[in-house]
């Protein structure tokens, strides 16, 4: 063979290889049981206590139940007193662990000395990051967000900063010396591409995703595993308690099927059917998903999907 058909063969042997690779690791996701397996003892191992950020509702909710079903104490934060005590009634008197409120507004950037005194002490292990907020609960256009300097204040605090924070002073500090701990980031499926009318939304959960996957690079020798986990429909508050179906997961549902995927790498998409649906809106060319019919065919879905 000369060097064109050489080269040509060559090329086509890589491409099957590599697509051959992806169906394998894609296939791999309808089995996490088989192919990520975890032993019984794999979060009780990691430490004594989980702390979840917005852990009063929706999937922070969710995880705070399921982690304290699998034997670990739970710390919760959220700003709402009255109902992190009664989720906090209900984990104890559901799993017989126990739990510890923390009231915190993460909007706000001054908290963080008082919750790391309350925290002082606990042999943490798990740590889950899920406050995060909407700039507009009703998606829009960025320039039509109403309060807008204040909305990206919030969004911010909330979503980054409340994510980085406790990576700090939780893990970045402790774990490396213990040689474990988990870390969980919530993403958002939207985050899979730019995504208009949730642009601030989706730039914040793309930083979660690229500092959660640098941060499993320079930490995963210590022994400190840190996933990020990107959910596209899930109901909870945020979404508008949307009915559930094949695509839209009840929190409990999703938590449940996301922790079977710990060990599957540095991201997931937590259900097969998100995982299928974020390669399928991959494919779709993004002259077609940043159309103004697009971007109106959406704002309708939506606003129709929460009754407006």
């Amino acid at each position: 063979m000369d060097f064109m058909e050489v080269f040509f063969v060559s090329l086509g042997t890589a491409v099957i290889v590599f697509y051959g690779v992806k169906m394998v690791r894609f296939a791999k996701m309808f089995h996490p049981r088989v192919w990520f397996p975890q032993p019984e003892s794999f979060f009780t191992s990691m430490g004594e206590w989980a702390v979840v950020t917005g852990g009063s509702d929706g999937i922070g909710r969710a995880y705070a139940f399921e982690l304290a079903g699998r034997g670990l104490n739970v710390v919760i934060l959220s700003r709402t007193k009255d109902k992190l005590d009664r989720v906090a009634l209900e984990i104890e008197e559901t799993t017989g662990q126990k739990v510890k409120v923390i009231v915190a507004d993460f909007t706000e950037d001054d908290m963080y000395e008082c919750i790391e005194a309350k925290l002082k002490g606990l042999n943490i292990g798990v740590l889950v990051n899920n406050v995060g907020i909407l700039p507009s609960h009703i998606p829009c256009k960025f320039l039509q967000t109403k309060d807008l300097e204040q909305k990206i204040t919030e969004v911010i605090n909330c979503n980054v900063k409340a994510l980085v924070k406790p990576c700090i002073w939780m893990y970045i500090l402790l774990c490396p010396y213990r040689g474990k701990g988990m870390i969980v980031n919530i993403s958002s499926g939207v985050a899979s591409v730019p995504s208009p009318i949730y642009t601030m939304y989706c730039a914040s959960k793309v930083f979660v995703e690229r500092f959660s996957q640098g941060l499993q690079a320079e930490y995963k020798a210590k022994g400190v595993m840190i996933q990020a986990v990107a959910p596209f429909g899930v109901s909870t508050p945020m979404t508008g308690y949307q009915k559930p179906n094949m695509v839209t997961l009840t929190a409990e549902d999703f938590v449940r099927s996301s922790l079977e995927y710990l060990l599957a790498g540095d991201k997931t998409y937590g259900s097969i059917c998100h995982t299928v649906l974020g390669w399928m809106v991959k494919t779709v060319p993004k002259q077609i998903l940043h159309s103004e019919s697009m971007q109106d065919s959406l704002l309708e879905y939506v606003k129709k999907r929460l009754g407006k």
